[in-house]
């Protein structure tokens, strides 16, 4: 960019994107029954400083607004504004250069015949180091400043939530006549292109309905100002066509004034502006040098203005860039000169996104789970609440990582801002996943919301491994089952009552006969207790099933006195098992 863009909002304002000079400004007017002291030192909102001059006594001023956005001693103080949502400033450098501490009066201009006003920002062309401007059109620095305060006598918000304001400023190179200059309040991000356009290089970006435009002349050495405002309408297609408010194609007049004068404003005046009408110091010396070699500011080298957004009926339209512009004249068709191109506030829609359940608390297959998308707007104050449906992605199961691409669609919500249309928020739910009727897999699963933007807003997308990311419990299932483990037990008594010495052999058959050929396992040789007479199978074989099983045991002596034997019958055995299976 022509000049490094040093530009910093309170809310996530950028770091980076001024560009060229010429500034047009106005501001609120001072209240009435003030006297000509307070109206000069402190502007009627008491939030900012329209006295013609940039260095802070009560309020905000110039001073501030440098150091915060740019973080440099060079600016005189070391304090920030109080309270503003976007702040701007920067000086007029040579593209690739800083913004601070550069005095090059070469620095880029606007060149070709579509660089005007009425038209698209796509037909306007720049070149570097060219020289040849008016000294008087030649700017040296721009800033500006945004804040949303309370409505109240002094800062009418037209009905919106709160009373928005613009301040804005600059100082150019030479006094020698009367300055005419234009602001651009642009929502689009605009930026400097390198694509050839009419003799030079073209700007990328574009207008967007409700860009915001103001005309500033100040003549006879500051003490007549006359102010018109505008917005970019494409409605209007020529002056008075279709209708009187059409002040030229794509431009419709909001409101003008010959006496805009902020020493002589009325209380609560829409807008207004103010040089200063003699020599004054600057905070930033080391970055200024007029053309008479002087670091300070000789009379009608200052500019500062502001303007009531609210009036407007603009308090909800985020401003991302500011271009400061010097003009042949104050028609809607003229020639513009220099330029500064920056940032100003961080405008866009964010969307966050997270899920009813998590990694950390697995759910169960068949418990529902969805995502849920919160689409905020930044940068603006009672912003229209983003519409439309956000089309949400599924994937896994995943090991790791997001839904960042890919996955599977698995339907659309539709965004509901609520009872307050006008809070720049709004919430989408996705389809339910993981159902009763439709299970997923065990497994860590992740959302993707995506959005495709709006008649207001250009459209966003997330995903987020922290928040939108879940886990489904792995199934299991537990079977039991009671067991036999079928055991026998003889006892062998001696009939002349001697303990008995010896073995028994234990044969299991199938069913209940001792049949011949139905032997299912033999203990063998289980020795006999002298003590007891009694012989056991000890059998570790189980059966899981209703079954009949029979046993037969023989006794074989050690005792040459004691004659062998068998149980003489068949010992049988029946159990019904049932078994009780669970998961």
């Amino acid at each position: 960019m022509a000049r490094k863009i040093l530009s910093i909002a309170k809310r996530k304002i950028g770091p980076d994107g001024w560009r060229k000079r010429g500034v047009i400004l106005l501001v609120l007017a001072a209240a009435a029954g003030l006297s000509a002291v307070a109206v000069l030192a402190v502007h009627d909102t008491g939030r900012f400083e329209l006295d013609g001059n940039a260095v802070t006594t009560i309020s905000d001023d110039w001073d501030e607004v440098c150091h915060e956005a740019t973080g440099s001693a060079n600016c005189g103080t070391t304090n920030n504004t109080n309270g503003a949502i976007a702040v701007s400033w920067t000086g007029d450098c040579p593209v690739g250069s800083s913004g601070i501490g550069c005095n090059n009066n070469n620095a880029t201009i606007f060149t070709g015949g579509g660089s005007k006003d009425p038209q698209d920002i796509s037909n306007w062309a720049w070149k570097d180091g060219a020289g040849g401007l008016p000294d008087k059109d030649n700017l040296v620095h721009a800033f500006a400043a945004r804040y949303s305060l309370a409505p109240s006598a002094t800062c009418p918000s037209g009905g919106a939530a709160t009373c928005d304001v613009i301040f804005f400023g600059s100082d150019r190179f030479d006094n020698s006549g009367d300055a005419q200059q234009g602001f651009w309040f642009l929502q689009n991000k605009v930026g400097l292109g390198s694509n050839s356009v009419g003799g030079g290089q073209g700007f990328t970006g574009l207008h967007k309905a409700g860009d915001l435009l103001v005309i500033s002349d100040f003549s006879n050495g500051g003490t007549t100002s006359t102010i018109k405002v505008f917005k970019w309408d494409p409605v209007c297609t020529a002056t008075n066509k279709p209708d009187p408010s059409c002040a030229d194609a794509n431009l419709r007049t909001l409101a003008t004034s010959d006496a805009a004068n902020c020493a002589t404003a009325q209380a609560a005046d829409a807008f207004c502006g103010i040089v200063n009408t003699s020599a004054i110091s600057t905070p930033w010396s080391t970055d200024y040098t007029d053309k008479s070699g002087n670091n300070s500011y000789i009379a009608g080298e200052f500019y500062e203005a502001g303007v009531n957004l609210s009036t407007l009926g603009l308090a909800g339209e985020c401003f991302s860039t500011v271009v400061s512009e010097t003009r042949s004249s104050t028609s809607t068709t003229a020639t513009l000169k220099d330029f500064v191109l920056g940032n100003f506030a961080n405008c866009f829609a964010g969307m966050e996104t997270t899920a009813s359940a998590t990694v950390a608390s697995p759910v169960l297959p068949g418990t529902p789970v969805h995502d849920t998308a919160v689409i905020s707007i930044t940068g603006g104050t009672n912003a229209p609440d983003p519409t439309g449906d956000v089309t949400f992605f599924l994937c896994g199961p995943i090991a790791s990582g997001d839904c960042s691409t890919g996955g599977t669609n698995i339907g659309t919500g539709t965004l509901n801002g609520g009872a307050n249309t006008n809070d720049g928020t709004a919430t989408a739910i996705s389809p339910d996943v993981n159902t009763a009727a439709s299970p997923l897999a065990s497994g860590r699963y992740c959302f993707r919301g995506e959005w495709p933007g709006d008649a207001n807003y250009t459209g966003t997308s997330h995903t987020n491994a922290t928040t939108e990311c879940f886990a489904v419990k792995d199934t299991s299932s537990l079977t039991t089952a009671q067991v036999w483990v079928p055991n026998d037990m003889a006892t062998v008594v001696i009939g002349s009552g001697a303990q008995p010495s010896g073995t028994v052999t234990f044969t299991l058959y199938s069913g209940g006969t001792c049949a011949a050929g139905n032997e299912v396992a033999t203990f063998a040789n289980r020795p006999v207790d002298p003590a007891t007479g009694t012989a056991t199978t000890n059998n570790t074989s189980t059966y899981v099933s209703t079954s009949t099983i029979s046993w037969r045991a023989v006794f074989t002596p050690t005792n040459p006195n004691q004659v062998s034997g068998s149980t003489g019958h068949c010992e049988t055995s029946t159990l019904t098992i049932n078994n009780d299976i669970g998961s």
